[in-house]
Formats: C-alpha cells, sequence, structure tokens
C-alpha cells in the first residue's frame, strides 16, 4: 500500500463539488426567505412554509414533524429551515467553516431523508423520480461526506485564508496496488 498525494485536477474537482452542492443549499434557502409558495393550484400563497411538507411526512419521525407543522412550532421552524439552507449554502460556497458547513448539511439531509424514505420504488404524484430507499437526498449526503472527509475548506476557500493562505498538509491517498 503506498500514499500519494491529491493531484491538482482531483483538488479542483473536490472544490467544484463542495461549491454545487454549497449553491444547491444557499438558493434553496434564499428562495424560502424571498419568494412566495405556490399551491398544487398553481396560485401564490403568502409565503413559503414547510407546513405542508412536514403534515406529509410519512419516516419514522412523521410524529414529531406532524407536530412542528402546527401552531407555534411551524413559524419557527419555516424560519430555522430556511435560515439554516443559508447558513449552510454560504459556508459551502465560500469555504467558511467549511467542515461546520458540511455537518450542517449532513443535518438537514438526514432529516429530509428521514421526513419521507422512500419505500414503495415508484414515481409520486408531484415527485420527480421514482426511488427506493436511495434519492436525491441520500447521494448528496454522499457528496456532502465526501466534502468533508477530504476538508476542502484546506483546499481552496476563506478557511485557506484563515490558515494564513497556507494549504494544507499533503492529503494523502491510499492507493492499494497488488
Amino acid at each position: 500500500m503506498t500514499t500519494t498525494p491529491l493531484s491538482t485536477a482531483q483538488q479542483v474537482l473536490l472544490v467544484i463539488l463542495r461549491t454545487a452542492v454549497g449553491w444547491h443549499f444557499l438558493y434553496e434557502g434564499l428562495y424560502k426567505l424571498t419568494t412566495p409558495a405556490w399551491s398544487r393550484a398553481g396560485l401564490p400563497l403568502d409565503h413559503w412554509s414547510a407546513a405542508g411538507y412536514l403534515r406529509a411526512a410519512s419516516g419514522p419521525l412523521s410524529g414529531l414533524f406532524h407536530t412542528l407543522a402546527s401552531p407555534p412550532w411551524v413559524q419557527t421552524v419555516d424560519m430555522a429551515v430556511a435560515a439554516g439552507l443559508v447558513l449552510v449554502g454560504l459556508s459551502l460556497v465560500l469555504g467558511l467553516f467549511t467542515q461546520a458547513g458540511a455537518l450542517g448539511a449532513l443535518g438537514l439531509l438526514t432529516l429530509f431523508y428521514l421526513s419521507a424514505i422512500p419505500t414503495s420504488g415508484v414515481h409520486q404524484p408531484g415527485g420527480e423520480g421514482a426511488y427506493l430507499i436511495v434519492n436525491k437526498n441520500v447521494v448528496e449526503a454522499a457528496a456532502v461526506a465526501v466534502v468533508f472527509a477530504f476538508r476542502t475548506g484546506r483546499i481552496a476557500g476563506l478557511d485557506l485564508l484563515l490558515r494564513g493562505g497556507r494549504p494544507a498538509p499533503e492529503m494523502p491517498v491510499e492507493v492499494v496496488t497488488s
């Protein structure tokens, strides 16, 4: 077994992955803070709310999610979800407190997944695909786990500047050869 440092291309791709995931979180949060929600009939509602999502929860924490969908909890949940998405997104896009941002992303994605674990394997009305166990939340969580494991804030971003612009020590990758 030998170890080799990450190539420049590998480092660039890891930072691109971090930035893309961060943009997804940031845009979702900003959209929820600034744009009205829409009814199933296509009519604008006053503002975005997690209430419908929480009421539709069917996963192992559905009881908790249903409780959070009712006043006075739902207003707090609405703000916490939107703010959490924005903070995680900014962290990952800017490469600032990247490890904390990645943990925040993993926490949110875990909650989103637990709200409705896909077990039917068929297309659901209003859904964007047919999922069985693995859905977009699991895929994005795997991407975030890679960002976390490779400490991409030490490759590029404000974390690097906070370290005095010094790149992280060589990031070895174990390569198994036979």
